[in-house]
């Protein structure tokens, strides 16, 4: 009989028993107690809200963030995929998984040890003829082994739950990589996003020093009151005091990449950059059937509950006798010199059989733990679905409204730019009052600097977009028990 752990496409078999040498394990087999593994049952829209007209998939590709065209972003992914502390930590789970793997199958093999033995004993002996003293020294060399039969098919389950244990790793890993690589593009994209302002706010600041230094001129010669200058230098102070807050926020978000890339501020270099230049790399969701074989955080969610499933059959194996074979063979001599000569070998076999009587109820508390431990990671794993198809939803929602606002405000930034030039020009030439000037000027500066605000908005809709449909990943790409990548471990 032979037990398998299906996951998604691929099936591990478990052979009863390893050691065919052995007769009884042949004959009685191995019985697995429990239920196999079903995915529990999830609503599945037939199709996204947010879905084009013509339903087209463009499912991320692996490296989708080279889409953007931003050297400095893929560089800043380069520095990350080697450096970040986050994507080195989820590496050492992914080997702590493997060892917690070999550990657990290494109950399937038999323990084999060897003892030496050199014992001397001296002992006064008052009987017989005199008293004196008699010595004795024996010399033996026990090789032995013990194996537990897996009758009830504790050990395999237990095996088969380290082994969804070390696919959980690797999905957690690629969680955590997707994670850092969308974070740094976010971040990347708000630095870039704060430069622009700033370049914006100097701009305008150098505009409106401009239309004070033709106001004051205009006062010396009678035309401009004092008002006029005072509203225009309270214009020009209230933007040079803006800069520099924009500036803190621009170094703060640089020293943040810092902590994402695995480097120290100093060594992060920010190459000149604009929204306006970054690309806008197509992307749109497909089924939502597809989608939760890209999610790394639901395939992980999904091996908790296989680990949780065998998990529980090793439990209610707890209920039934463990069975040991335990065999030693060896040399036994009083002289060294003859240990591996004739009649100095010996052997031994035996079989036991350990069924607890009595615990107080606690192996039937581990069961209920153990049932309660699954019901809650159903609840998990049917949230975790859900979750993706709302970030989904939500992302693509996102970039398709901030696209609209920002077709819109490009709009209103052309027209208060037509706007506040035919208002400099006409106070320049004495046409129109300070006050018309003013509210232009004040106009196109907001309206660019939402403009810029709604561009970072699309990007980092668009960084949110490839993150919730899983960055290129898939869970096909993960090595399934028949790589050989598994096969030092298992």
């Amino acid at each position: 009989m032979t037990s398998s752990l299906s996951r998604r496409g691929f099936a591990l078999a478990l052979p009863a028993t390893l050691l065919p040498a052995m007769t009884l394990p042949a004959v009685l087999g191995a019985c697995a107690l429990g239920p196999a593994y079903r995915r529990p049952g999830v609503g599945m829209p037939a199709r996204f809200r947010e879905a084009g007209v013509d339903g087209a998939a463009v499912w991320p590709a692996a490296d989708w963030w080279q889409g953007f065209r931003s050297p400095a972003l893929d560089r800043l992914i380069a520095t990350a995929r080697a450096h970040s502390f986050d994507i080195a930590a989820a590496a050492a789970r992914v080997i702590e998984a493997n060892a917690a793997l070999r550990i657990a199958g290494a109950a399937l093999l038999p323990t084999v040890s060897a003892a030496a033995k050199d014992s001397w004993s001296r002992t006064f002996v008052t009987s017989g003829p005199g008293k004196r003293y008699v010595e004795s020294r024996s010399y033996s060399l026990a090789p032995s082994a013990s194996y537990e039969i897996d009758l009830w098919g504790r050990l395999r389950a237990s095996r088969q739950s380290a082994l969804a244990a070390a696919l959980q790793s690797r999905y957690d890993a690629a969680t955590v990589a997707l994670t850092v690589v969308a974070s740094i593009a976010t971040t990347w994209f708000q630095a870039v996003g704060y430069a622009d302002r700033i370049s914006i706010a100097r701009r305008n600041l150098v505009a409106s020093e401009t239309i004070l230094a033709a106001i004051e001129a205009g006062q010396a010669a009678g035309v401009n009151s004092a008002l006029d200058v005072a509203q225009q230098q309270a214009l020009v102070a209230g933007l040079r005091a803006g800069i520099p807050a924009l500036q803190s926020q621009l170094e703060q978000t640089i020293n943040g990449l810092g902590v994402l890339v695995g480097e120290v501020p100093e060594r992060i270099s920010i190459p000149p950059e604009r929204l306006a230049t970054i690309a806008l790399p197509e992307v749109a969701p497909g089924l939502p059937s597809a989608l939760l074989e890209r999610r790394p955080d639901v395939a992980s969610a999904e091996a908790q509950l296989i680990a949780a499933n065998a998990n529980l059959r090793a439990a209610r194996a707890a209920f039934f006798p463990d069975v040991t074979l335990t065999g030693s063979a060896g040399w036994s001599t009083l002289a060294l010199s003859t240990l591996f000569g004739p009649g100095s070998l010996f052997a031994t076999a035996a079989a036991s059989a350990v069924q607890t009587v009595f615990d107080n109820g606690a192996i039937a508390a581990q069961v209920r733990q153990d049932r309660a431990r699954f019901t809650e990671l159903v609840a998990g794993y049917r949230k975790a679905v859900v979750q993706a198809f709302t970030d989904v939803e939500n992302a693509a929602a996102a970039y398709r409204l901030a696209t609209a606002q920002e077709r819109l405000e490009r709009v209103a930034v052309e027209t208060a730019r037509r706007a506040a030039g035919i208002a400099r020009a006409q106070l320049l030439a004495g046409t129109v009052n300070i006050v018309t000037s003013l509210q232009a000027q004040q106009t196109l500066y907001a309206d660019l600097d939402t403009l810029s605000q709604v561009r970072l908005a699309r990007l980092t809709s668009l960084v949110a977009l490839y993150k919730a449909l899983g960055g290129g990943w898939s869970v096909a790409d993960v090595p399934t028990p028949a790589h050989p990548l598994f096969q030092g471990i298992l």
